[in-house]
């Protein structure tokens, strides 16, 4: 009876560390390091969960000891993967070939498992690696892609670019990088399109790395949440205005985004009458009942909010786990003063913005308000006053195209395609 309990408390420990572990992907998710309170709150779960497994009133159980944390360490390294992977970056085959898995890849521990419950007969041990492997099983069966796919046939600027990624290859380019969403069909290039019942593209790695065109479905996905956040602001009368990558598209690309955007980039106000947390409340109570993710970041200033719809609590952050997502950034502002002049300040940096006099990033009110519009996405959004100003402190040149966040042997290849395709059209 005793060992039951025992292995019924090392089971809840797991459990209560593993939630913790993927609430601190939500960082690098968002390019960001964890906080020191949410990491060490982690480390501290797996430290109890270990120490449980192996102390006993016979003392310190030294194999124990070693299986319980090089399997936790094992399996929160599968487990992490497609976040780790999230930002741009140089080449990690492990962690990109264990996040191309990652939708079965803990199920991969099951042997080890039971070699290490056949070697080490301990009930604490046992309750350990039962609830490990339950997790990852559960995990496997509720995010199977089982969801209806809409099939698009990709369109000529697309087809261009990933035939020269390919190197005409289209197959083999497609096996070799694990997408799945790809189809060659008698009638031409389909994407598998993601929805809101399936694992969403993980076209981060697509776009980033490989340097393909953003999938039409996800570009369909960016556009619906674009008019569900203004919708929000609007109705919730917080000033707001398209920024980055989207104020560059609706300006460069007439109105569109750019080929290969990887988000959604919008800026909101915070005044006396749009605070923080009325921010955060509005716009969490509306992705609930509208079925959009919202995580909030206060300490950075800014709010993801995400298509997929929101999970119950404590699982709804497994969504960590997922290799792609299609996401609006919300960043807020406040009114300052910055070397005597009136400037609206953020607290993450953007392009080339400059610091401000608190530390702070920032540009002149004048630029950004009164707001205007400018087309977006077939409607009118807001955009800062003097639209082309703003661009060129973020970008400088904002008319030359450059590829920031893409590989940087992809983005040659892009060049290149590019170039063609100029071409082709004179």
């Amino acid at each position: 009876m005793l060992a039951s309990i025992e292995a019924l408390i090392t089971a809840a420990l797991y459990l209560a560390t593993y939630l913790s572990f993927v609430r601190l992907l939500r960082h690098p998710r968002n390019w960001y390091l964890p906080t020191l309170p949410s990491f060490l709150a982690t480390v501290g779960l797996a430290i109890i969960t270990v120490a449980q497994v192996s102390l006993s009133s016979q003392g310190l159980d030294l194999p124990a000891m070693i299986v319980s944390a090089g399997f936790i360490a094992g399996l929160f390294s599968v487990i992490a993967a497609p976040a780790v992977v999230f930002p741009p970056g140089g080449p990690r085959p492990a962690a990109e070939f264990l996040a191309k898995h990652g939708e079965y890849a803990g199920l991969w521990m099951i042997p080890l498992a039971v070699v290490a419950g056949y070697a080490i007969p301990d009930a604490k041990l046992y309750g350990l690696l039962v609830a490990a492997m339950t997790i990852e099983l559960t995990w496997f069966l509720r995010h199977r892609r089982t969801g209806e796919r809409q099939s698009y046939l990709l369109g000529d600027q697309d087809l261009l670019v990933l035939k020269a990624q390919a190197k005409g290859d289209i197959e083999r380019f497609a096996k070799q990088h694990g997408i799945p969403e790809l189809d060659l069909s008698d009638d031409g290039v389909v994407w598998r399109g993601c929805g809101k019942k399936t694992l969403p593209c993980p076209f981060n790695l697509y776009t980033n790395r490989l340097g393909l065109n953003t999938a039409p479905c996800c570009r369909a996905h960016m556009k619906d949440l674009s008019y569900f956040v203004s919708s929000c602001l609007r109705e919730m009368e917080a000033v707001h205005w398209l920024e980055g990558g989207s104020l560059l598209g609706a300006v460069r690309e007439n109105g569109n985004l750019l080929a290969w955007e990887d988000d959604v980039d919008l800026s909101v106000m915070l005044d006396n009458r749009t605070t923080w947390d009325s921010l955060a409340k509005g716009l969490a109570d509306r992705g609930r009942r509208d079925g959009y993710y919202v995580d909030p970041f206060e300490n950075k200033g800014f709010i993801a909010i995400s298509y997929d719809p929101p999970g119950r609590w404590p699982f709804c952050w497994e969504r960590n786990r997922m290799r792609g997502e299609i996401r609006l950034d919300l960043v807020v502002y406040r009114n300052a003063v910055s070397h005597g002049l009136s400037v609206l300040e953020r607290r993450i940096p953007k392009g080339a913005m400059p610091l401000t006099e608190n530390g702070y990033f920032g540009v002149p009110r004048e630029v950004v308000l009164p707001t205007s519009t400018v087309h977006f996405l077939g409607d009118d959004f807001a955009c800062p006053n003097q639209p082309n100003a703003y661009l060129h402190i973020l970008y400088g040149d904002f008319e030359e195209i450059e590829l920031t966040f893409v590989d940087t042997a992809a983005a040659e290849t892009r060049r290149l395609a590019d170039a063609a395709e100029t071409v082709l059209k004179t």
